[in-house]
């Protein structure tokens, strides 16, 4: 009985929190007051930050939860959403200020599980990537022909297509032995690609971040990396391409996390489709280069998924609210899933923080590495794990680890310096011109009875 009451209250409590969220669509301007009016509510969980602007001058605004906004705290994973890549895909953009709006009032309320979230990790929502776009779609008539106005940015470009493809290097490196994460940008890749994907990557390079989702419209379903194939397929030819990274297993939970979670998506006959679990591996769907999913993954520490969120792109603000309530529980069962694995310190024999430290796990090929702090996240499934610590100029640490379903279990490194190794000075005989061997220095030259007679007048 006390159970049944406890989930009684917690539906109550949901029932008066959905009344705080807004349901309608919300323009630039309505989306920075939106923001806003989330941080004079929440001031002391909340910071309000741009990670840059739009080709035409808008800004890419972050809200950010934390119990200390605005600083990495270590061992604390950082997590993000972003929404609204494709400015005509408009769910993804009203659930992320919805979510916003949520977390503030449950936290004001006291809500054991939201408060437990705020203060275990920092969740930075990025409602819209392509404001641009957005307001081109939103100046539309629904009714009319302009399915695909708005996609792209104001210069055009198909942002999901504009990150450095570091997919055919890895699967080079995969193949024939090179590196298997933190890929290196080619050195121009700033002018490659649009100002909204800069401040993307810059803003990847700035925050440590361990887990992030994607979300769009046109489909309903989870998509996990890789997008791209081995082969470069276009959509609807040859749909099994499946590319799997090798974390797939884990991409794998983390999508049916959210879509179990769904209303309706883990039904799998959504918009036409049918995806098994509600879930697919992005290439074997259709292949797609230069995405920001596979991106992350092979040039970050951060894990990455692509949600598609409604058939409908652009859904009428009637059906905001029910799309509201689909998805609030798969947005927070989601954020949860960054306290998964391992984590830890490494530290080095004077309990110095390291940073840039490797960590591998045997049997998966694909690292990560410690922050500027020294702490470092690496998530994993349930299992027991050989893993081993580098950096240079120190001894490997390896140990065997047993992860559990639940917390991250914590696992510390002290690396010792390594013992500076001293070749044996080896002497190389000096030679003329003619390859003869000359003396050392301050050894008198030793002259053959020939050359003497040859010196003689």
């Amino acid at each position: 009985m006390p159970g049944l009451l406890s989930v009684l209250f917690y539906g109550l409590l949901l029932v008066k929190l959905a009344a705080l969220v807004t349901f309608r669509h919300h323009n630039y301007y309505d989306l920075m007051r939106t923001l806003y009016k989330v941080h004079n509510e929440c001031p002391h969980i909340t910071r309000v930050y741009s990670i840059g602007r739009s080709v035409k001058g808008r800004h890419l605004y972050v809200l950010e939860f934390s119990d200390n906004p605005g600083s990495h705290k270590p061992l604390e994973p950082e997590v993000k959403y972003v929404g609204n890549m494709h400015g005509d895909e408009a769910l993804g953009r009203e659930l992320l200020l919805q979510l916003s709006e949520f977390l503030c009032e449950a936290y004001r309320r006291g809500d054991a599980r939201i408060v437990r979230l705020v203060q275990s990790a920092r969740i930075h929502i990025l409602p819209s990537m392509n404001p641009d776009g957005y307001e081109a779609a939103a100046a539309q008539d629904r009714d009319s022909s302009g399915y695909l106005v708005g996609r792209n940015n104001a210069n055009g470009v198909d942002l999901n297509r504009n990150f450095p493809d570091l997919n055919t290097y890895f699967y080079y490196n995969e193949k024939y032995g090179g590196p298997n994460h933190h890929l290196p940008l080619p050195d121009n890749w700033k002018s490659q690609v649009e100002v909204e994907t800069r401040a993307v990557i810059q803003w990847l390079h700035s925050i440590n971040f361990v887990l992030s989702a994607n979300l769009h419209g046109g489909a309903v379903v989870a998509n996990y990396p890789y997008d791209k194939s081995l082969e470069h397929r276009i959509r609807g030819f040859r749909r099994t391409a499946n590319t799997p990274t090798p974390d797939d297993k884990l991409f794998q939970k983390l999508a049916k996390v959210y879509s179990y979670a769904h209303g309706w998506m883990y039904q799998g006959w959504n918009c036409g489709d049918y995806f098994p679990d509600g879930i697919t591996n992005g290439a074997s769907w259709y292949s797609l280069s230069k995405g920001m999913q596979d991106f992350t993954y092979l040039h970050t520490n951060c894990f990455d998924i692509t949600l598609e969120l409604s058939c409908n792109k652009f859904p009428p603000q009637e059906e905001l609210q029910r799309e509201w309530f689909g998805n609030r529980e798969p947005l927070i069962q989601f954020l949860e899933q960054v306290h998964q694995g391992i984590k830890g310190m490494v530290l080095d024999d004077n309990d110095n923080n390291l940073a840039g430290a490797v960590i591998s796990v045997s049997g998966i090929n694909h690292d990560v590495t410690s922050g500027e702090d020294g702490d470092y996240f690496r998530l994993l499934l349930p299992g027991s794990y050989i893993v081993t610590a580098t950096a240079p100029g120190f001894e490997a640490e390896t140990v065997t680890v047993t992860v559990g379903p639940a917390e991250p279990r914590l696992v510390n490194f002290h690396l010792k310096r390594s013992s500076p190794h001293v070749s044996p000075t080896v002497s190389v005989p000096s030679k003329d011109l003619r390859g003869k061997v000359l003396p050392k220095k301050g050894q008198p030259r030793t002259v053959r009875k020939k050359e003497v007679e040859k010196r003689e007048p």
